[in-house]
Parts: structure tokens; sequence; C-alpha cells
């Protein structure tokens, strides 16, 4: 069963920031959560029981997944050093 992903305008916004290359290897991994919303070397954060995150290189992907109605809602998308800043 495919899970359909949305991004925050929040999330959108930071995706838009980042440069051509990095937007296309998020945008790609992003994509992929629609197979798969729980891929090899995904983690649970800490302290935020229904947050999760996925490493692109710098990059890091925070969403969560509601599995009661197949959807992934991306929450940040960004450089890993302002990722973890937002609440």
């Amino acid at each position: 069963m495919a899970y359909s992903v949305r991004l925050t305008r929040a999330a959108e916004k930071e995706l838009r920031r980042l440069s051509a290359d990095g937007q296309r290897q998020v945008r790609a991994r992003i994509d992929a959560l629609e197979e798969d919303p729980r891929p090899a070397g995904v983690r649970k954060l800490g302290g935020r029981t229904e947050d999760w995150r996925i490493r692109v290189g710098p990059y890091r992907i925070v969403y969560r997944i509601r599995d009661e109605v197949l959807e992934v809602v991306v929450i940040h998308a960004g450089h890993r050093r302002e990722v973890y800043r937002r609440g």
C-alpha cells in the first residue's frame, strides 16, 4: 500500500532554499517515502514520539507517519545545522 506524502508550508519553503543539487537529492528521498516510510537508516527522534528523520548527505528530512490514514507529513527538510533548531 502506498502512502501519500504531504509537505508542510515550512518544509516547502525550506526545500526551495536548498541548492538545485540538494533539492534533487532531498526530493528523491521524499518521493521514496510513498513506498516505504521506514526505510533503512531512518531513526526516530528522541523526545518526540511521532517524529522520524532521514539523513541525505548534509541534509535532514524530519517527518511524521500517520499509519491510520497512510500519510507521511514532512515537517522539515533542510541542512542539518538548521533543521533541529526549529520546533
